[in-house]
């Protein structure tokens, strides 16, 4: 198995719930077709004017968490940080993964007792919503040209 950038990879071999993505069975899997879909536009307002394609992942946590939430299952949690905002990433059957983390670089993020997060909170913004079904719209786009080949 290739080395991943993001926290939680090694351990991030649970099984897709939901086969609504073909050739999405495993984190990882999804890792790699989202890192040809986060752009600027999946990334939060508030940061874009940081984003890079060098640093893909950043300002996508809580959209690219609450998609591995829809195909994987499990929980999301966030990791408080200053401002008040929470980094999301996932925890599936006692398996705790991040596909964003690489946003931060060397920072270390504490992973455990973190509150949980739920999309009603984060999808009362319309923004957020929007760049959700951006994101999840893009990997059908993808998934289906892909699967037509």
């Amino acid at each position: 198995m290739k080395p991943y950038l993001f926290y939680g990879w090694e351990q991030a071999t649970v099984p897709a719930v939901r086969e609504q993505y073909r050739g999405i069975s495993t984190p990882q899997d999804l890792y790699d077709a989202l890192r040809g879909i986060w752009c600027e536009y999946t990334c939060a307002p508030r940061l874009r004017d940081q984003w890079t394609p060098e640093n893909p992942t950043l300002g996508a946590c809580s959209i690219t968490a609450f998609l591995v939430q829809d195909i994987f299952g499990g929980k999301v949690y966030g990791i408080p940080r200053p401002g008040g905002s929470f980094h999301c990433y996932n925890e599936v059957d006692g398996h705790v993964f991040d596909l964003t983390s690489e946003q931060f670089g060397d920072e270390k993020l504490c992973y455990e007792n973190n509150p949980e997060q739920f999309r009603e909170v984060h999808f009362s913004r319309e923004e957020k919503r929007k760049r959700y079904k951006y994101l999840r719209e893009q990997l059908r786009h993808v998934q289906n040209r892909e699967s037509a080949h």
